[in-house]
């Protein structure tokens, strides 16, 4: 193997590599999107499927825009849900303001919540 065929094997990798990943963010897009019924979703997969760059170029221009803001909404809907269960465990704990504080204080510790969450849970506890 000469160095244009390590460079071209390089080149050809590299694209490949870009392709799986528009095609996987295409996809998990495609499936946490809420406006589009199973219909329009299989019509897509299958679309990506058999005509596969077509189909990623017409998906980027049509729903390209909305992309950022679904992926923030699910960011956000898994914050709740995070948040949701830290104060679930804090309050299930029971006990007294210190024992929850410890429990607050065990969370941040671990990396399950941030400040901002604690000092909520905190003054929850103390209130």
């Amino acid at each position: 193997m000469n160095l244009g065929d390590f460079l071209w094997t390089l080149v050809v990798i590299f694209f490949m590599v870009i392709y799986f990943m528009i095609l996987f963010s295409i996809l998990s897009d495609l499936f946490r999107s809420k406006d589009l019924g199973g219909a329009a979703k299989t019509i897509w997969v299958v679309a990506i499927l058999f005509l596969p760059f077509i189909s990623i170029l017409v998906y980027l221009i049509t729903r390209g825009n909305g992309m950022p803001q679904r992926a923030m909404e699910q960011a956000q809907d898994h914050n709740k849900m995070a948040v949701q269960y830290a104060q679930d465990v804090v309050a299930s704990q029971g006990g007294s303001s210190a024992d929850q504080i410890a429990s607050a204080k065990a969370l941040l510790d671990s990396g399950a919540i941030n400040q901002a969450e604690y000092d909520t849970l905190k003054a929850k506890a103390l209130s």
